[in-house]
């Protein structure tokens, strides 16, 4: 396959999967906000990739989701664009899947929470003691060799608070009464929606880039599936964590706005490993 989608004009066409993106919209005479009320994608996410800025996202599963949504917005072949931005991610190297968007605070409803100002506490006292474990094994390394492993543990637990303090961070962007959407981003992912009265919303599997939008007027709406880390999520258009991060049946999990920006998913969910 070549690195352009095939076009009219070719030949005129802007490099790079993401300006191939914005020529096709502009040609089709659509905003970025027609865009992305087609697609429910926020409007920053459609505008850097059609920058081919993708670390602006939270991982490589978005990117390649969202980019398959747009081209299908844009009359462009899904299964090329999503081709052409695998080949951009692995030449550019893989984002961080566990990174999350920081946001600066603009209005009270972002501005940092008491939690968070323990997260950041936490974190600072770990660093600390890190480097002042560093610091003796630099003067005595042959006495304190073994503080190497208490210096490893403390990084490590200063980089979970961390990611603990930025997921925290984007649950308190999003719009606890915003829409909720789940994108599969890989092929033959077997999902459930139903409410709280058991009547089922929508029962499939899903394919590569296909998203499902949670009824507004659903009532406790649940999810039951063995994909849960093959399902990006956002609220109100923003990117929020997966559900897991490895293959396992989840059922009964609360899928509302609110549930997903405050679970817990440990205590929320029933869960059993999966067979495969």
């Amino acid at each position: 396959m070549s690195d352009q989608i095939e076009l009219p004009e070719e030949s005129l066409l802007p490099r790079g999967v993401g300006p191939q993106l914005r020529h096709a919209r502009e040609k089709l005479g659509l905003t970025v906000k027609d865009v992305a009320e087609q697609t429910r994608i926020s409007s920053r996410y459609i505008e850097a990739i059609e920058a081919g800025d993708f670390s602006v996202l939270p991982g490589r599963t978005y990117a390649v989701g969202f980019a398959r949504n747009i081209a299908k917005v844009v009359e462009l072949d899904e299964g090329d664009v999503a081709a052409m931005v695998r080949a951009e991610l692995n030449t550019a190297g893989p984002l961080n899947e566990e990174r999350r968007q920081t946001y600066q605070p603009g209005d009270p409803a972002r501005a940092p929470s008491g939690r968070l100002v323990w997260f950041s506490i936490i974190a600072i006292v770990l660093l600390l003691a890190g480097l002042f474990t560093a610091y003796r094994v630099a003067v005595f390394p042959a006495a304190d060799m073994p503080s190497l492993i208490a210096q490893q543990e403390a990084e490590e637990a200063a980089a979970a608070a961390a990611a603990a303090q930025a997921a925290a961070q984007a649950a308190t962007a999003a719009d606890p009464a915003g829409e909720v959407v789940f994108t599969a981003t890989d092929d033959g992912v077997w999902v459930r929606f139903y409410d709280g009265e058991g009547r089922r919303l929508m029962e499939t599997e899903m394919a590569e880039g296909e998203s499902y939008t949670i009824p507004a007027d659903a009532e406790r709406p649940q999810l039951w599936t063995g994909r849960p880390e093959a399902l990006a999520i956002t609220v109100g258009g923003q990117a929020i964590e997966p559900l897991a991060d490895e293959m396992q049946t989840m059922r009964d999990v609360p899928v509302d706005a609110a549930s997903l920006l405050s679970r817990d998913l440990g205590e929320e969910a029933e869960t059993t490993a999966t067979d495969g």
